[in-house]
């Protein structure tokens, strides 16, 4: 059974860092894009960033375009969302999911939509707070 498990979440104060880790289990992640999405209580859930199976491509949402970073390690299959700067509006549950697409280029134009994922996970809070 494939599995998601996000951890690293938390409380920061603004200005700080976290990275968030994605580790699946049950199956290969090498032919699986991996996509971040966060939401908050009362709102529509939103993608955040998107990697390719091979890490070839990614892309961001243009409210974190320049303070998240997303990275992948397959053999640990593990993906990683670090993110810096970090903002009151961050906070949320931020989820990542599995694409089965294993195109090293399907991030590159932009984030892959919500249907196209197949595997979520539980979720992790991340609180921005002073």
């Amino acid at each position: 059974q494939f599995e998601l498990v996000e951890s690293g979440g938390g409380l920061v104060q603004p200005g700080g860092s976290l990275t968030l880790s994605c580790v699946a289990s049950g199956i290969s992640t090498n032919n699986y894009a991996i996509g971040w999405f966060r939401q908050v209580p009362g709102k529509e859930r939103e993608g955040v960033s998107c990697i390719s199976s091979s890490g070839g491509s990614s892309s961001f949402v243009d409210s974190v375009k320049g303070r998240f970073t997303i990275s992948r390690d397959n053999a640990k299959k593990t993906v990683y969302l670090r993110m810096d700067s970090l903002k009151p509006e961050d906070t949320a549950v931020y989820y990542c999911a599995a694409a089965p697409i294993p195109s090293a280029f399907v991030c590159y134009e932009g984030l892959l939509p919500q249907y196209e994922y197949k595997y979520w996970g539980q979720g992790t809070q991340v609180t921005v707070s002073s």
